[in-house]
């Protein structure tokens, strides 16, 4: 215990704040075929579907994201499977990701990021990545993420085989900050379509949410021939619905959406993963006190040991020098009570004729 402190003043700390980055890769065999899906955990509620990295009953599985999807309450339908849930699910992640509006009613979600006006992704997939991957956060311009999007059925040789890049592309720059879950960017299909009211999606970096727009899977551009359908009906054969603009495409929820359960969207999209990557952020605050020792100070240990028969054991003679080695810090509380010691990797040998400035880092 220290019998001898130092008032550390403001000058003599400083706080600091570090961004700590990590590449995060996914690739799509993960999600869909590497495991045999028994990495994808399935729950009675049937309302989401967990992604691990390795089977879930192993103890080296990690969990890395969920699954799910929703829709607006414009697009409620008569019939639907699981329509409640996907009701609930959509006003519950835009209650939490963009708030209500003047009246208390959710608002949805926007386009292009304008909550009072502009097109809104009225029907969603929700990705929720764990916090082992986003960490504090997703760091902005650095996330992509590629599907196949092209139909099935009764045009395969159209689109089917498409491949669809999106990215928060020139967010690092160009980001939203009307969310009560923070800084969100707009995600877009290439780096020269960063028009307004074309973004596909939106990307929760705090949160660690990617919002996709369910028109990404299908466009009028992509509705089955030959089938004997007409107008809306006619993307009855597709693999997804859309919502890309057209007033057809605005009238109504597609079947797949509607018809079948938040496990078969879930499994379908997952089946459509060809990657995912970004860049998570650990934010590392720091306070680094600078630790003065000046020539007339500390060259007398504190140590019990440092003097025996009242006479310092470093000295031969009552003239010599006074020396004492530094070992370690303490930094004490204002009635002297020791909050955190740091050790130095080796003794440092302090006497009348040396001065020193200790550095010392708390990070937390």
């Amino acid at each position: 215990m220290a019998t001898t402190f130092k008032t550390l003043l403001n000058n003599d700390r400083v706080t600091t704040r570090t961004l700590l980055h990590e590449s995060i890769p996914v690739t799509g065999t993960i999600a869909s075929g590497t495991y045999g899906d028994n990495n994808i955990k399935n729950y009675s509620h049937g309302m989401f579907q967990s992604v691990y990295d390795y089977p879930y009953l192993s103890s080296s599985a990690n969990h890395i994201f969920d699954i799910t999807c929703g829709y607006s309450s414009d697009y409620s339908q008569s019939i639907a499977t699981q329509q409640e849930k996907k009701l609930n699910l959509y006003d519950q992640m835009a209650q939490i990701l963009v708030g209500h509006d003047e009246t208390g009613s959710i608002r949805k979600f926007d386009r292009d990021g304008d909550l009072t006006g502009g097109e809104k992704i009225e029907q969603a997939y929700f990705f929720c990545f764990s916090r082992l991957l986003s960490k504090d956060e997703v760091k902005k311009g650095t996330f992509t993420m590629s599907f196949m999007t092209g139909g099935i059925s009764a045009n395969p040789g159209g689109n089917g085989g498409s491949k669809l890049t999106l990215g928060d592309y020139n967010a690092s720059t160009n980001y939203k900050i009307n969310s009560p879950a923070g800084e969100y960017g707009i995600l877009y299909t290439s780096s020269v379509n960063i028009v307004s009211g074309t973004g596909v999606g939106l990307l929760y970096y705090q949160a660690g949410i990617a919002v996709i727009s369910s028109s990404i899977f299908g466009s009028a551009s992509y509705a089955a021939t030959g089938s004997g359908l007409t107008g809306d009906q006619s993307h009855y054969n597709q693999w997804e619905f859309g919502a890309g603009g057209t007033s057809v495409e605005r009238t109504s929820v597609w079947p797949v959406m509607t018809g079948t359960t938040i496990q078969n969207n879930s499994d379908a999209v997952r089946n459509r993963l060809v990657s995912i990557d970004f860049n998570n952020t650990t934010e590392l605050n720091s306070t680094i006190y600078f630790c003065r020792t000046n020539h007339n100070e500390f060259n007398y240990s504190s140590n019990p040991t440092y003097v025996t028969a009242s006479k310092i054991r470093v000295k031969n003679v009552s003239s010599d020098t006074p020396v004492s080695y530094i070992t370690s810090i303490g930094l004490y509380s204002a009635d002297n009570e020791l909050l955190a010691l740091a050790k130095l990797s080796e003794p440092l040998k302090k006497d009348p004729t040396t001065e020193f400035t200790l550095r010392v880092r708390l990070d937390y």
